[in-house]
């Protein structure tokens, strides 16, 4: 077992819910990212994801929430030295890390991110990001998130592909 030098960390689940809200509303990313796939029928995977990350040394809020979640993974970020805790899973995303942030909101902008991003998932789990005008639907909305944030591919060439893919 972990221990924890944080106190927050030793409180009550309500207040472990709401540090855990408050912690991702500073440190978490909402995401959808697009990565090229020759032998999917669209062309594209599109992948959901919540990320958390925080330096080796303060690490522990990771693990608990790893525990809490029940599901992820923690990855080190050779980039920036962080460890990252991730959640990827579509099923995970909607049945647990969903309905948590649903119960237990973030108070920033992130928030706006947030409800981009669970319509993505309701979206993908109606299996919408196998069809073309799905996956319209789902980029217009992943690209609305995290502006400031880098992507690999432009939204018009995502689509492009996917016209293109789809006629073969």
């Amino acid at each position: 077992m972990r221990r924890h030098n944080t106190p927050t960390l030793k409180t009550n689940v309500r207040n472990l819910n709401e540090y855990i809200s408050g912690f991702s509303d500073g440190e978490g990313c909402f995401s959808v990212s697009f990565s090229k796939r020759d032998k999917f029928l669209i062309g594209w995977e599109t992948k959901p994801s919540f990320c958390v990350a925080q330096n080796h040394d303060r690490a522990e809020v990771l693990f608990l929430m790893h525990k809490k979640f029940g599901c992820g993974f923690m990855r080190r970020d050779a980039k920036d030295r962080t460890l990252k805790y991730e959640v990827r899973s579509l099923n995970d995303l909607l049945t647990k890390v969903i309905p948590h942030f649903e119960n237990y909101p973030l108070r920033s902008g992130k928030s706006k991110d947030f409800k981009l991003f669970k319509q993505v998932c309701l979206l993908m789990d109606k299996g919408r990001h196998t069809t073309l005008n799905g996956l319209k639907e789902i980029t217009r909305l992943a690209f609305k998130m995290n502006p400031s944030g880098m992507r690999k591919y432009k939204r018009d060439e995502i689509l492009a592909r996917a016209r293109y893919q789809m006629k073969i």
